[in-house]
């Protein structure tokens, strides 16, 4: 149950923050230059190359220099305003806009950019040098400080479960945390190479569109033990004017013995695995394989026979299975790998085989570096945690996958980051922005999956299978996916 039931998202502190001021104590450029050694300049060229599909190398030149050559072009693009408080935890960046329109470059989503790290930016922003362009912003410092998660490092402020939330970050606090910033300034970087070397074809990306669902609650009867079986049913009796759940619940909890009951009413499966197909998309279901907190963890087992023949009906139509790890593994790398293991057995055990194995936190809950560390000792391909519960929008600054990278030990991991955009709850619920169903709330999606598309990136979309018990949930469910 990813935030779903969170009664209080106040955020509190746990210490004092650490945000001295980039004017009076600004961090050395030495010391940021000490930070930025051989593995993060392969891995921004591993980001360039995947982004641009082109050979290109970086080269540091002293400590307030960057070149960014073509292997097989002459020339280069010269960065000569790096800014050190993009790779030191703590440090309260100043903030921009710069826009692009003026100086002759298109502006991604016809607006002007967000320029972190920067208090002013001069004009123009890209000039020619002897033999190729400078460029008067730290674009390839800003792309390490957001999908690195550098801000996140050593965070004081966190909510009640322990996350850092948006209310928190940069982006929230200077408003543009629905922008793709990273893409938006990767996007100006690639005119920029367009005009050093002309001959050259830029890798086109796609859109596309990733729905996917974390199992917390598979059924509303049917695992419950008897307390709790009654004290659903009472709810529901009373609180939702459903009394025929006295004699529904009972009956569902008896049959749920080898298969969840179609009259279930959490039990839309088969009907997210429908729209998907009609839509030419792969939905992906997280299960939960652990208890580690049993307040908040599911009531299920996977070893179940109900479950294990959800997950062999949801691989025989070609979707994707994959783990959503207890509540307490964000901090307990040996449990979560504990769980990963215990999913690839049953899935083993049910003759389920998938070439990739991922996941994403319950709560969405997570510690940087912390959990990146248990997804690889797990041996887990990518996680799809990082959006914010309290808010939807560009918690990495982009739409795009990309390689991991630990942040405190200096090097690249074996996982992917495929970023989260938005969660139902996140835009539905009354403990978040409460915009509800209406047209609203498919504005504020819509919005969010058109600056995907903008930019040819991935809207991933986060709908739990138990917010779809009313019409007017799946009627906004079908259209965001349908737009």
């Amino acid at each position: 149950m990813t935030a779903l039931h969170d009664r209080n998202s106040q955020v509190r502190l746990n210490a004092a923050p650490k945000t001295p001021q980039m004017s009076g104590s600004q961090p050395s450029v030495s010391a940021a230059v000490a930070t930025t050694g051989e593995p993060v300049l392969a891995w921004l060229e591993q980001i360039l190359l995947e982004r641009f599909g082109l050979p290109l190398r970086l080269e540091r030149d002293g400590p307030e220099r960057l070149y960014l050559r073509h292997a097989e072009a002459p020339g280069y693009l010269l960065f000569d305003r790096l800014q050190p408080g993009f790779y030191l935890a703590g440090v309260d960046l100043p903030h921009t806009q710069w826009d692009a329109a003026v100086e002759g470059f298109s502006a991604p989503l016809d607006m002007p950019l967000p320029a972190p790290g920067a208090a002013s930016l001069p004009r123009p922003l890209v000039e020619p040098t002897s033999d190729g362009l400078a460029i008067h912003y730290d674009i390839l410092g800003l792309t390490y400080w957001m999908l690195s998660r550098q801000e996140e490092v050593e965070a004081q402020v966190l909510d009640r479960h322990s996350r850092f939330p948006a209310s928190a970050s940069h982006a929230g606090r200077h408003g543009y945390l629905e922008r793709p910033v990273v893409d938006e300034w990767l996007a100006v970087l690639g005119q920029v190479i367009r005009r050093q070397w002309p001959q050259v074809n830029l890798r086109q990306h796609a859109f596309a569109l990733r729905p996917s669902h974390d199992v917390d609650r598979p059924s509303r009867y049917g695992f419950a033990r008897d307390v709790k079986l009654a004290r659903v049913m009472l709810g529901d009796t009373l609180r939702h004017g459903r009394p025929q759940a006295l004699l529904v619940g009972p009956w569902i909890r008896l049959c749920t013995r080898r298969r969840l009951h179609p009259l279930d009413p959490l039990n839309t499966f088969d009907w997210l695995m429908s729209v998907s197909e009609r839509h030419g998309l792969t939905s992906e279901f997280y299960f939960i394989c652990g208890r580690t907190d049993p307040r908040k963890d599911a009531d299920y087992e996977p070893e179940h026979p109900a479950i294990r023949d959800l997950m062999r009906r949801i691989h025989a139509r070609g979707h994707e299975i994959g783990l959503h790890p207890s509540y307490h593994t964000f901090r307990n790398p040996k449990e979560l790998a504990n769980e990963a293991g215990r999913l690839r057995r049953v899935c083993a055990e049910e003759g389920i085989e998938q070439v990739q194995w991922g996941g994403r936190m319950h709560y969405l809950r997570w510690q940087m570096p912390l959990t990146l560390q248990g997804y690889v000792q797990a041996g887990l391909d990518y996680d799809t945690t990082l959006g914010y519960a309290e808010a939807p929008g560009f918690r990495c600054g982009t739409c795009f996958e990309y390689p991991a990278f630990d942040p405190v030990k200096g090097e690249p991991l074996a996982l992917r980051i495929r970023p989260l955009i938005a969660m139902e709850a996140s835009v539905i619920s009354s403990l978040y922005l409460g915009l509800g169903t209406g047209e609203e709330a498919f504005e504020c999606f819509i919005r969010l999956k058109e600056r995907c598309r903008a930019m040819g990136g991935t809207f991933s979309l986060l709908w739990h299978n138990s917010e779809l018990t009313t019409s007017a949930q799946r009627d906004l469910y079908e259209r965001v996916l349908a737009d």
